[in-house]
């Protein structure tokens, strides 16, 4: 439970327990944003003796420096959380309406050649650890986290907040928990992934770095690592000047692509496999996963060409354009 500093912590607490037990609540997207939007309420209004419409509407109003999509990821949670404190009649607040994403920002993820991927985790496996715990994790994490995201399509956030327990060593199966909103889902991993994971958790598991830990990425701390973690890594071990800008993120494209650039001229077989591949990502529907198609090279006109018919009846009518919801 985080620990909330304004008039309004009891209302929080109460709605983060809520959402804990339903088995939504997201650490990220609610959970730093909730505890901002209660800093600012203890900083901005520090005599109030709860929430009120003033600080909603203030903390909500779009910035000029937002794009309408980074609007609403910040004030998801507010508009959540003043629903559910209405409906239990804790509050009387007006929600705050999410604006219209009009002028979406159309990201297109970097392209990984076999030389980048391979000068990627050569960087990983040379990275020299110091005498510190954290130094010494880092050496032994950052080859496994870094493969597991490019060999499962796993988000960032998913893999660093990844737990011991959900991760099966013996059948090679992970079952992601935290994950985008509720979609619970479950990857299998490559037996060379595997052996890999097996290899990490035998030496972390170590008297000498974290043998009793909680997560299965863990900090020296114990806990699990950040977002900036997981990209300050990766600005570290890729080599922009050489080879363009690149995110994290963009080896879970990078693993979609890859995978869908195989079934070129398998014809009725390819409807099979992209529905588990929809569901190993953990997408809400199978029109998120077809945004790949645009990543692909040829491989729209292929697929349509050879599957259009029996594939249109399980996803109709959409807009091959459109940018995942991720």
């Amino acid at each position: 439970m985080s620990d909330y500093i304004s008039a309004a912590a009891p209302l929080f607490m109460q709605f983060e327990a809520y959402m804990q037990a339903s088995d939504k609540w997201n650490p990220y997207a609610y959970g730093e944003n909730l505890a901002a939007f209660d800093k600012y309420c203890r900083n901005s209004f520090p005599e109030a003796m709860t929430l009120t419409q003033e600080m909603v509407d203030g903390w909500c109003q779009k910035r000029d420096t937002e794009k309408g999509y980074s609007c609403r990821t910040r004030i998801q949670v507010i508009v959540s959380c003043v629903k559910y404190l209405n409906s239990r009649k804790l509050c009387m607040l007006r929600p705050p309406l999410l604006p219209k994403d009009r002028n979406r920002y159309q990201y297109v993820p970097h392209h990984f050649t076999d030389e980048e991927l391979g000068d990627l985790f050569r960087r990983c496996d040379t990275h020299v650890a110091r005498r510190s715990l954290a130094s010494r994790l880092n050496m032994v994490t950052l080859p496994v986290f870094f493969r597991l995201l490019f060999s499962t399509g796993m988000r960032p956030t998913e893999a660093r907040l990844l737990r011991r327990g959900d991760v099966d060593l013996v059948h090679g199966v992970i079952d992601i928990r935290q994950s985008k909103g509720r979609s619970q889902h479950f990857v299998v991993l490559h037996d060379s992934m595997l052996e890999l994971m097996r290899e990490y958790d035998g030496r972390v598991s170590r008297e000498d770095m974290c043998p009793d830990r909680e997560y299965f990425f863990p900090t020296a701390g114990g806990g699990h690592h950040s977002r900036n973690w997981v990209s300050g890594n990766f600005r570290n071990l890729w080599d922009s000047s050489r080879f363009g800008r690149a995110v994290p993120y963009d080896l879970r494209h990078e693993y979609a692509t890859r995978n869908i650039n195989q079934w070129v001229g398998l014809g009725i077989e390819f409807n099979a496999r992209f529905v588990s591949l929809s569901k190993s990502m953990g997408h809400a529907s199978l029109e998120c996963t077809k945004y790949y198609y645009t990543l692909v090279p040829r491989l729209a006109d292929v697929m349509l060409s050879l599957t259009e018919n029996t594939f249109n009846e399980i996803v109709p009518d959409v807009d091959y354009g459109k940018e995942e919801a991720e």
